[in-house]
């Protein structure tokens, strides 16, 4: 009996062994045959990002895909480095600049307004801001929310007496960039003291690092105001100014109003898909004056065959169906135009990565 037993728990534990080993395998085998994509930029575009990394993961379990969202700067300096697959940046890159980078294209990816967020729980009615105000407010020359520049543009509301509390981008921001660039445009004094970029040396407020930390810095501070992608503002229940556009119009920051802003260049990006849209002319009635578009970054060629033609694939889904998620995020749709031009860009990796 003792020897029978003992047969029984010998097979009983090679069975085990083999079970385990087993599972080992096809563990390992599963894992090694996992592509993994790794991402760097933009925090503008990460809700987007994530919700679209979310759902392409979800059709294609074969692909793992790991963004980080540490600001337009990092990810263009990490895809130099060559230690990310791709990057997303709201700034595009110059000639020059290309000149230091690895081969790539800059792909438009998505849009979407820069919203002006505030923390002024006393106001009832939405806070109106024309250009020259907006900038004052930035440059330090307006520190007080009764000013008479702001009650100008808000006539009959009621402002608070209180010190305006000023938040801004601390790293290299893509985000930064669409607003300085807005700034620069619309005032000569901002233009000549300031200039746009990146990372400016801004004379007055607090910093941040990333547009998560902005959305913070407003919330937490009465008489905050600050930059950010419209979602962080919806997200954490902060209300939005109204700017006024070159028609004279007062606009609010939308999915719509950011596509008017896109529309008026039309032409312009046709033939270089760089151009800023900020500050459209007065023709797009509707446009909202703050907006960007913002970029994928992808290398020409690709040294995994593999990544390459999945990161292909990914892409492909971002400037496709991916648009639609991104309008429910607050973000411009890519017209057809662009999409057009978008497939072209990416058609010029395919024979480069396998696909």
């Amino acid at each position: 009996m003792k020897r029978l037993i003992h047969k029984v728990l010998l097979v009983f534990s090679a069975c085990v062994l083999l079970f385990a080993v087993g599972c080992n395998s096809s563990d390992q085998q599963s894992s090694s045959s996992t592509v993994k994509l790794t991402g760097a930029g933009s925090t503008f575009i990460n809700p987007a990002m994530s919700r679209w990394v979310a759902d392409f993961q979800k059709d294609n379990p074969g692909v793992q895909i790991n963004y980080q969202s540490i600001g337009s700067g990092g990810g263009i300096e990490q895809l130099k480095q060559g230690t990310v697959d791709f990057a997303a940046s709201d700034a595009v890159l110059s000639d020059e600049q290309l000149k230091t980078m690895p081969a790539l294209i800059q792909l438009p990816e998505s849009a979407g307004p820069i919203c002006i967020t505030y923390n002024l729980p006393s106001l009832k009615d939405p806070l109106k801001l024309s250009p020259e105000t907006l900038a004052g407010i930035f440059s330090g020359t307006i520190k007080d929310w009764q000013d008479r520049a702001i009650a100008k543009d808000s006539p009959g509301v009621s402002l608070p007496k209180a010190s305006i509390v000023v938040a801004h981008r601390t790293e290299s921001s893509g985000t930064t960039s669409i607003f300085t660039t807005y700034l620069d445009a619309v005032s000569p004094e901002w233009h000549n003291k300031i200039g746009k970029g990146l990372a400016v040396s801004w004379p007055v407020g607090m910093g941040g690092k990333g547009s998560e930390a902005v959305t913070g810095l407003v919330k937490q501070s009465v008489g905050g105001i600050g930059y950010v992608e419209l979602t962080y503002a919806s997200q954490n229940n902060l209300p939005t100014a109204l700017i006024k556009n070159k028609a004279g119009k007062w606009v609010a920051p939308s999915s719509e109003s950011a596509s008017a802003a896109i529309a008026a260049f039309d032409k312009e990006l046709e033939q270089d898909v760089r151009t800023p849209v900020v500050s459209p002319p007065a023709s797009a009635t509707d446009a909202y004056p703050i907006t960007g578009l913002t970029f994928l970054f992808i290398p020409k060629e690709s040294k995994d065959p593999s990544k390459g033609q999945n990161l292909q694939k990914f892409v492909q889904y971002v400037i496709t169906s991916g648009q639609p998620t991104a309008s429910q995020l607050h973000y411009a749709p890519l017209p057809a135009t662009l999409q057009q031009l978008d497939q072209k860009l990416l058609a010029g990796t395919a024979s480069k990565s396998g696909g």
